[in-house]
């Protein structure tokens, strides 16, 4: 074999024929080299493949033939005959062959010559040797497009695991979730077309949907054809990426025609393939619909069945390892599913269903499939030898005179033993109600042999979860795993609950919810640190978070990344939520870590590398839970844009105004950043459901209680950075929320302040200019100690309410336009009058003003961000660029040079002043929305005037190009450029232009008058124009045509459409920026400017010299206490699920759901008629039945009596009338024995079990009917087995002879050795004691010590299992057992502390294993005292016909838990044999012991009255 890594070798020239020269095929990407190894001991080549899959007809890498072409025939073998021997048989050309089926030049050269082998018969053992593979690589179809596949010729003997690894590793195929093996008829069959879809499209779903790989025989015929087309079909309707189904043929070499376009020692990329089924003979081409071909090669040709062993260790194999799926990890389960099929098909079942393999058998699909499935659901007394041969002489009807008698028992046995493990057999038939289409068949079938699977505990139900939550299959899941045979507890739901979180399985998320998890114990510090460590790379939100922990780096200095934590993903959060928020997850001291410590067995989760086992783990330390885990797991949701997902995490929300607002804003900031269109879209589109459930639920709060409504409102929710539902609406400019009538009335209260808001505005002006008449009932106040006349807060209350402050404030900003306008006009000497000193008094006020409106930060947010804020709004801007430009004309005011100047600026200060009115009239609800209509046509003006600079400047140059030569003079060539194009749109056309107008008296020929412009060219001699008119008059034309008609009318719709569209919505964008302007008298100080002076001097006083907060913090944000928030709260989500119900009563209403919901029910009526009508052609069938065994059994009570009557001399010499049939029907005939035996069940099943246990020995198959002694049975020739046990110095004799066996005295006491029954006398036939229960397929004593009864002991102790108060726990209301069981070395499964009694000995040996000495003296007065439950035959798979097992069964039951007894026993049994494992397990029907000894446990549970 070559060196690891060596170099690919040139290939020979006689090779170039098979496996031509091709040309380098395009190169995919190098992959990186894998860390897995899941083969040890293999060699490996100098690379290894990426696990990552890739499509089967993707063009393999340079890099990557040279994997394979090295490590391939390193590690993967063929075989090839070395020695020639001439055979009987003859090729199908009628040409000489080899027993091993190949022609003589198909040889090696020396295979005919080898003297080593000369003149001995052919041995395949030594005659057929390995050696490496020379058929490997791509394989192509010719002539089917681009069907491509991956190959390999293995041996027979190759290790599963290499297979595998190969595979997994440089086949780059992902482990599967499911392995579906389908078996059945090799040759073609027919199929109802109805049966054949419903087979393709339920295979294909469950590959698909579980990420299964199929395994079939891979040629192209019988089900592998009907496979193959099924995947064709579901690829061709199915997009590139969906249609990735993995279907592994396994074939054998020697079988597979046109075999020799394979075989290229270097490897085939590609080899070409031709289908040819014309020509194939006896052989079989390869299926092209399948994806991977696995050629099993034994060294022969044409032979069969060889690659059935290796297939069926490979399956085991792959059954075995531990696939991450979903976050679960969990072994591979396999499935068989059968479609029609022959004997070998049978062998296929049963040795499947012997192994705890669950099957599928599809009735109607032919043969061995319709014989089982016919017989399924028959009680086993009724699957009769003749009833079996009926069933095949009704189904093979080409070869039913194949089959023998020998056959036919075989047949038989085998067929009741499949029936008999209903928990691994499903039917699947078509129309069944449930199980409407094959995946549910298959998955159904998983799930019930995982249930029937026995299991300590709860493992066997953790087991089917995982299968579920990585199959993603909720309806499953519902209908098989979380029923009432398991009490499920909300911890062991946690890793799960998790694995579907970040998978994105929301239905499974809405199930756990269900199931009783709790959020609060789930949501903890490091389980929501590990959810945002596999937050889904491809989301905004991970960008950014990767943007922070950068910046945090080179902060740091440091060279690695740090790790997620909750005050990084806190600071995105505080970006997206706006300034209203304080940080969600605080930043934690170095010192604290917090740790989880709930314990979460049985599960191990793995996604992107980092393991959620290692996070539920038992820790010492505390748990730190966060503050709102339904918030932390909906943000967690909604930044990934998981909208099923955040649905069923938000109706689970108590704050959930807060929540669907907070959702709203951080969707929208996201969908700002966001790249993709369609992203932004559903994050838009998800946004406004987020508002529309926030206004649902407040409505509902509203239409309850106004009051409780408008506090939560301004509640401060600590859960969502100490901010309130209004200021969340209000970042995310939810105008629908802020405009509902409920938020209005709110902010109409707030703005009337303590007053009623019944007053009018005449009145409350009136009372503003004459205030005593306050102390009447001309306003009227909320509060009822404001009622009376003489209070003197109703002053304060009056001038303290926002519409008075606002009315001041107007009457104050009249008075100081007025004012200004006087001395602009009047009063502006060159010293300032008194006038003009009290403007500028009253400017600073407003400075003041302003000043504080920029520092006032009553949530510390810091000066930089209220800065930023207060520049954000666009009167605030305009507020600062009236002073500025004040303080600049103020400026050149004040020195006489630019007296001048200084007075035109303060006139445009005054312009700008008077703009600032605008915002005053917002508060109208006629003006407002005006003054937004004129800000949105702003911005439309804006854009218009790059299209009208364009036409203006570019007919001004060309006028003023033609017109006029030479002009130098800037002011006049703007006039010229600009300003005459522009007055020419509104109709002041230039006079000059046109020649007939021109007048030379109204310019300057040489420019040199300031006042005048240039004047065109002109003739020297008349003075007349000599410009071109015609192009001068055609270019005004033009000009006034796209300036008058197009773009003005073009600005006009555009005023138009931004009227139309913002009219429709004026009323709710008035509402919403009406509360800016409430918002800020609010919180203003109530005098007006320059008064508003003593107010800061009041704020300066407290806050710098007294040093104490301000009284006056106005906002409109409320703390409530606990209890308070607490009841508020709970209101609120009451009324939540009033509106989720109302929403689903809706949803229901709709007309297109009730079509659907019509649909679903007249299917499901169709249905259930098809059902119902097979039910009563049962139910007649039935009820006939039962009238047929009344009818036999009144004849037989009446023959009886007649009889009885003759015998007693009441004759009356006449024969005796017939009373009914002496023999009923035979089907009847057989029902009522098998009532009977249904009852009574015939005794050892497992010793009936074909393969003996401990060795290769094959029993004869014995049918239940032919095992009773009294039945006749000719074929009946069972081998002969006796093992010899060199360790047991008590034994019979090995080999049973005549004259050994005439000294065993059978019925008695033969010496030491009891051979005395239980169950009296036993027959003994030539020398050989008879097994009194029937016949079991074997003759000799088998792994048994004696012949006849070999006696045992089984001692069964038990308590009651109890809580840790002492209580002893219930089911079904019933006690629990604990029962004491043992685990012997060598040994898989668990078994009761007993066994085989040695002769002489009271205890058995395995007990004595158990005990120490000193205590077996006791525990025999144990036994003494106990209760014995059984006592006679064993069925044991050791039985024989000549040697079997009784025992005693013993109950011992402690019913105290402070039994000294039962302590004295734990103590000695701590002190026992340390390879011994021995514990106390529950006892129910799925304790993982021997089927015998289930047995008596159910005696045992019967006896105590315990569930079972």
């Amino acid at each position: 074999m070559a060196a690891r890594g060596r170099r690919p070798r040139v290939l020979p020239s006689e090779l170039n024929k098979v496996c031509p020269e091709r040309g380098e095929d395009p190169a995919t990407h190098p992959k990186k080299m894998s860390d897995f190894e899941v083969v040890p001991n293999l060699q490996q080549s100098s690379s290894s493949v990426s696990r990552s899959r890739r499509k089967a007809h993707f063009p393999t890498g340079s890099n990557e033939k040279e994997n394979l072409v090295s490590w391939i025939p390193e590690n993967i073998q063929k075989k090839e005959c070395i020695y020639f021997v001439e055979s009987s048989q003859t090729s199908d050309s009628g040409r000489v062959v080899c027993k091993c089926g190949y022609l003589r030049e198909q040889h090696r050269e020396d295979a005919a010559k080898t003297p080593l082998f000369l003149g001995k018969e052919w041995d395949p053992s030594r005659h057929i040797q390995e050696m490496p593979t020379d058929a490997f690589g791509d394989i192509h179809f010719t002539g089917l497009g681009q069907k491509m596949g991956k190959y390999v010729r293995v041996s027979s003997d190759t290790p599963p695991r290499v297979i595998y690894h190969l595979m997994t590793q440089h086949w780059g195929l992902d482990a599967p979730n499911l392995l579906i093996s389908v078996t059945g008829g090799a040759k073609n069959f027919i199929m109802k077309p109805r049966l054949k879809n419903i087979f393709r499209q339920g295979l294909v779903k469950v590959a698909q949907t579980t990420g299964a790989w199929i395994i079939t025989g891979g040629s192209h015929t019988g089900v592998m054809k009907q496979v193959g087309e099924a995947v064709r079909d579901f690829i061709l309707s199915c997009s590139h990426k969906e249609g990735d189904i993995v279907t592994i043929g396994i074939a054998t070499w020697g079988t597979v025609y046109n075999r020799e376009s394979l075989v290229c020692p270097m490897g085939g990329f590609p080899a070409e393939y031709i289908l040819d089924e014309e020509n194939q003979g006896s052989l079989s081409c390869l299926d092209s619909n399948h994806s991977h071909f696995i050629l099993v090669d034994d060294g022969t040709h044409g032979r069969y069945g060889v690659e059935i062993p290796l297939r069926t260790r490979l399956e085991k194999f792959i059954s075995e390892q531990t696939k991450v799926k979903g976050g679960v990890a969990i072994k591979i389960p396999l499935v068989c599913v059968v479609l029609e099929g022959g004997p070998g098909t049978l062998d296929t079942i049963h040795n499947a269903i012997t192994n705890g393999t669950p099957c599928v058998i599809v009735e109607g699909s032919g043969r061995v499939a319709d014989v089982i499935a016919q017989v399924a659901s028959l009680p086993l007394s009724q699957i009769t030898m003749a009833l079996i041969q009926k069933k095949l002489s009704m189904f093979f009807h080409d070869t039913y005179d194949l089959f023998t008698e020998g056959k036919l028992v075989e047949w038989t046995k085998k067929i009741q033993d499949i029936v008999r493990s209903q928990q691994l057999l499903t039917i699947f038939r078509e129309g069944k109600y449930g199980q409407e289409d094959v995946d549910v068949a298959i998955l159904q079938a998983l799930f019930k042999a995982s249930q029937n699977q026995d299991h300590f505990g709860h493992e066997n139900w953790d087991h089917q979860l995982k299968l579920a939550v990585a199959w993603n299959r909720v309806d499953i899941a519902r209908s098989e795993i979380f029923t009432d045979d398991h009490e499920w507890k909300p911890t062991d739901l946690h890793p799960v609950m998790a694995a579907a979180l970040i998978s994105n399985k929301p239905e499974f998320v809405k199930l756990f919810l269900e199931q009783g998890v709790r959020l609060k114990e789930f949501v903890t510090w490091d389980t929501l640190v590990y959810l945002y460590d596999n937050v889904a790379p491809s989301c905004l939100f991970h960008s950014k978070l990767q943007k922070v922990l950068l910046e945090e780096r080179e902060h740091s200095a440091g060279s690695r990344m740090p790790r997620i934590q909750l005050h990084h993903v806190s600071q995105v959060l505080r970006d997206l939520l706006g300034r209203s928020t304080q940080p969600l997850y605080p930043k934690p001291k170095q010192t604290e870590r917090p740790r989880l410590s709930i314990p979460i067995p049985h599960l191990k989760l793995n996604v992107h590398g980092s393991s959620l086992r290692s996070l539920y783990k038992h820790s010492a330390g505390r748990v730190t839970f966060t503050m709102d885990p339904v918030r932390d797991l909906l943000i967690w949701a909604v930044v990934q844009n998981r909208k099923e997902l955040a649905e069923i995490i938000w109706a689970q929300s108590q704050d959930c105004m807060a929540a669907a607002l907070g959702c709203s804003k951080i969707l929208k900031e996201l969908a700002k950043e966001e790249e993709d269109t369609d992203t932004t879209e559903d994050m838009l589109a998800l946004a406004e459901q987020y508002e529309h459930k926030a206004i649902g639920v407040f409505t509902d709060c509203y239409r309850k209680d106004e009051e409780r409504a408008q506090k939560l409102l301004t509640r401060v929710s600590e859960a969502w950075g100490k901010t309130t539902c209004l200021q969340l609406a209000l970042e995310a400019k939810n105008m629908n929320f802020v405009s509902h009538g409920g938020v209005q009335a709110f902010l109409t209260k707030v703005w009337w302040g303590k007053m009623s808001v019944d007053n009018g505005l005449w009145r409350v002006i009136v009372c503003m200019l004459f205030f005593p008449l306050l102390y009447t009932n001309l306003i009227a106040f909320r509060e009822k100690r404001l009622q009376p006349a003489g209070c003197l807060a109703r002053l304060r209350a009056f001038f303290t309410a926002p519409v008075v402050i606002f009315l001041m404030n107007i009457l104050s900003y009249f008075t100081f336009l007025l004012l200004f306008a006087y001395v602009l006009m009047v009063d502006f000497q060159p010293s300032p009058s008194w006038r003009e000193y009290l403007i500028y008094f009253w400017l600073f006020s407003l400075v003041c003003e302003e000043t504080r409106q920029l520092l006032y930060d009553p949530d510390g947010f810091g000066v930089v961000k209220m800065a930023s804020l207060y520049f954000k709004d666009f009167w605030n801007k305009l507020d600062i660029c009236a002073i500025v430009v004040f303080i600049a004309g103020l400026t050149c005011r004040l020195i006489p040079s630019t007296l001048y100047p200084g007075r035109i600026i303060l006139s445009l200060a005054f312009i700008i002043f008077c703009l600032r009115l605008m915002h005053i009239f917002t508060v109208s609800k006629t003006l407002g929305p005006k003054i937004i209509i004129v800000k949105r046509m702003m911005k439309d003006v804006f854009f218009f005037l790059f299209l009208l600079a364009v036409w203006v400047v570019s007919f001004g140059v060309a006028k003023q190009a033609i017109l006029i030569h030479n002009e130098e003079r800037v002011d006049w060539l703007f006039r010229g450029v600009v300003y005459h194009s522009y007055l020419t749109i509104f109709g002041q056309i230039p006079s000059y232009i046109d020649g007939v107008n021109f007048n030379i008296d109204q310019c300057s020929p040489n420019g040199t008058d300031p006042y005048k412009p240039k004047c065109p060219e002109t003739n020297e001699d008349n003075k007349k124009p000599i410009f071109p008119e015609w192009l001068t008059v055609i270019l005004l034309c033009l000009y006034l045509l796209f300036t008058n008609i197009l773009l003005l009318n073009l600005l006009i719709a555009m005023f138009n459409y931004t009227f139309q569209q913002v009219q429709e919505h004026t009323d709710q964008i008035w509402k919403f920026q009406r509360h800016d302007l409430i918002e800020e008298y609010h919180g203003r100080p109530p005098a007006p400017p320059p008064l508003i002076l003593l107010n800061h001097l009041q704020s300066l006083l407290q806050r710098g010299l007294l040093r104490r907060a301000a009284t006056h913090h106005k906002q409109l944000k409320e703390k409530l206490e606990k209890n308070e928030e607490a009841a508020l709260l709970s209101w609120e989500m009451y009324l939540k699920e009033s509106y989720l119900q109302h929403l689903q009563c809706q949803e229901k209403q709709n007309v297109e759901q009730k079509i659907r919901d019509i649909a679903q029910r007249v299917d499901m009526l169709a249905e259930l008629l098809d059902l119902d009508q097979g039910k009563r052609t049962g139910l007649v069938e039935r009820r006939l039945g039962s009238l047929e065994d009344r009818v036999q059994q009144s004849a037989q009570a009446l023959r009886w009596i007649m009889q009885a009557l003759q015998g007693s001399g009441f004759s009356s010499g006449e024969a005796m009338p017939p009373v009914g049939s002496s023999k009923a029907p035979e089907g009847k005939e057989v029902e009522v024995e098998g009532k009977a035996e249904e009852i009574h069940p015939p005794c050892h099943v497992l010793a009936r079990t074909l393969l003996y246990p401990g060795s290769h020995t094959l029993r004869f198959p014995v049918p239940d009917e032919k095992v009773p002694w009294e039945v006749e049975f000719p074929l009946y020739d069972p081998p002969t087995y006796s093992a010899d046990h060199k360790d047991m110095a008590v034994q019979d004799p090995f080999s049973p002879s005549l004259e050994s066996l005439l000294k065993i005295n059978y019925n008695t006491m033969d010496g030491l050795i009891d051979r005395q029954s239980f169950h009296g006398l036993y027959a003994v036939q030539e020398g050989l004691p008879l097994n009194p229960m029937g016949r079991t397929g074997l003759r000799g004593r088998g792994r048994l010590h004696c012949f006849g009864p070999n006696h045992a002991l089984h001692p069964i102790v038990t308590r009651w299992r109890r809580n840790l108060d002492g209580s002893i726990i219930r089911k079904s209301l019933k006690k629990m057992l604990e029962v004491l069981v043992a685990q012997y070395p060598l040994s898989e499964v668990w078994a009761l502390p007993g066994g085989s009694l040695e002769p002489g000995e009271m205890l058995p040996l395995k007990l004595k294993w158990i005990l120490r000495r000193e205590f077996w003296p006791q525990f025999q007065n144990l036994l003494k005292q106990g209760t014995e439950v059984h006592k006679g035959y064993l069925d044991d798979p050791r039985n024989t016909d000549n040697a079997w097992v009784e025992t005693v069964a013993i109950s011992v039951h402690f019913d105290s838990q402070n039994s000294v007894e039962m302590k004295r026993l734990n103590s000695f049994l701590q002190g026992c044999d340390p390879e011994l494992c021995i514990r106390w397990q529950v006892l129910d029907k799925r304790i993982p012991l021997h089927a015998n000894h289930k047995e008596l446990l159910h005696k045992v549970s019967a006896l105590l009255g315990a569930y079972y």
